[in-house]
């Protein structure tokens, strides 16, 4: 299951504009991913005001496979957080592209989002 709308990286994140508001995206972490670590059972995520780098690992995803670093797609400070996630980390299995979103950023650059792979490299990534 890879959605056409979003964006990806090669470390297995998702991207997509936040519900009204055009000046930051939407984080978490693919179905493909999600499926390759298995029962996910704990999630560290950076704290909202943090300033990041690209490609920086800003968080980890444990699972009881194993431990998986969380990569900033993008240059930019973090607007929000999925709280929940605290409480129902398995939720990324369940939901990865709905309830199961890591973080919101606001990118230094928004045209920063266009340069990060489509649906169909991604798939390519994958196969």
């Amino acid at each position: 299951m890879i959605p056409q709308e979003l964006r990806y990286t090669a470390e297995h994140e998702w991207v997509r504009p936040s519900e009204g508001a055009a000046t930051t995206v939407r984080v978490g972490i693919t179905d493909y991913a999600q499926s390759s670590l298995g029962d996910i059972v704990f999630v560290q995520l950076p704290n909202v005001g943090d300033k990041i780098a690209a490609n920086d690992a800003i968080g980890e995803v444990e699972s009881t496979k194993s431990v998986s670093d969380i990569y900033a797609p993008l240059a930019g400070t973090v607007t929000a957080v999925n709280e929940s996630l605290d409480e129902s980390p398995e939720t990324i299995n369940s939901a990865p592209y709905e309830a199961g979103w890591l973080f919101d950023i606001e990118p230094d650059d928004v045209a920063d989002v266009a340069g990060l792979l489509d649906s169909e490299a991604y798939a390519k990534l994958t196969e």
